[in-house]
């Protein structure tokens, strides 16, 4: 990411894993029917607040609700920025 951008708080930047092209049976989904994914990996974290530390960290592969975060368009990429707290837990 060329542009430099630092979340304030508690608020993570996500890059969006790819939505599924096929499923596992080998059919192939076309746009109109591929759901958002629920997962991705966190680009920048803020510092979180005075009482409550960040528990996510730069480079984690997180899952996330549906409806969570608001998706923002940086150097031409989408992303989601989101509170921590919508942040359901890290992958792996």
């Amino acid at each position: 990411m060329s542009t430099t951008f630092k979340p304030l708080a508690d608020r993570v930047l996500i890059e969006p894993a790819p939505a599924e092209q096929v499923t596992a049976s080998g059919i192939i989904i076309p746009d109109t029917a591929k759901e958002k994914p629920l997962r991705g990996k966190v680009i920048a974290a803020g510092n979180g607040k005075k009482d409550e530390p960040m528990t996510v960290k730069v480079g984690d592969t997180v899952m996330y609700g549906q409806y969570a975060g608001t998706e923002i368009k940086l150097d031409g990429t989408t992303y989601i920025i989101m509170k921590e707290s919508d942040v359901y837990g890290i992958i792996g």
